[in-house]
């Protein structure tokens, strides 16, 4: 499989797939998938369990290759929030952000970036406590912060609200889509639930 980064001013889309083919153990997942997904959009692949969903997005990060096909990005600086929090279970809130962040930034800057997105998911005061000492609610907002915090164009996220009750759910997505409007990134976005698709979505793709 051939990846290509093009320049930010070539075209309108952020990633592109072309002719992109994969198979399992002799079983056909993707045959020549051809998709466009926009820059500073929130994309929705959608469809049910085992039509390979997260197999799209381990391709597009690179986790996984493709067997033969094309992608092209403007930009392959990518972010992955997956099912899974992910947290390491002995640094704190704010450790876990800082993380992503220690290698490329002065700690001014750090410091700066990862209180702002504390603030943004109403995480500020719970900043010094360990994974172990929040709920499932607040890991899946420190993953949220973490991702957005880290100098992305292209955010990933496989399920990012699976196992949230319904009131939870729709307040941090709520939280994600204040943080998206006030610094817009291209976002994928993989479920099976249509409502939270409709409800997050510029674009649907079904699966």
């Amino acid at each position: 499989m051939e990846k290509i980064i093009m320049s930010d001013n070539v075209n309108d889309y952020e990633v592109k797939l072309i002719n992109v083919c994969k198979s399992f153990e002799g079983q056909k997942i993707f045959d020549n998938l051809n998709i466009e997904f926009m820059k500073n959009k929130i994309s929705i692949i959608l469809g049910p369990s085992g039509c390979g969903k997260t197999t799209l997005l381990n391709i597009i990060s690179g986790i996984e290759k493709a067997d033969t096909g094309k992608i092209i990005f403007s930009d392959n600086n990518i972010s992955y929030i997956f099912q899974e929090d992910r947290l390491i279970p002995w640094l704190t809130a704010y450790e876990n952000i800082a993380f992503v962040l220690k290698s490329y930034m002065e700690k001014k800057e750090m410091d700066d970036i990862i209180n702002k997105y504390l603030v943004m998911v109403k995480l500020k005061e719970h900043k010094d406590k360990l994974p172990a000492k929040l709920s499932g609610g607040m890991k899946r907002r420190v993953a949220l912060a973490r991702a957005f915090a880290h100098k992305n164009r292209l955010l990933l996220m496989d399920e990012p609200f699976k196992g949230l009750d319904f009131e939870l759910k729709k307040s941090i997505i709520e939280e994600f889509l204040q943080i998206w409007s006030e610094d817009k990134r291209t976002v994928i976005i993989v479920t099976h639930d249509i409502e939270e698709a409709k409800l997050l979505g510029d674009k649907i793709y079904y699966l």
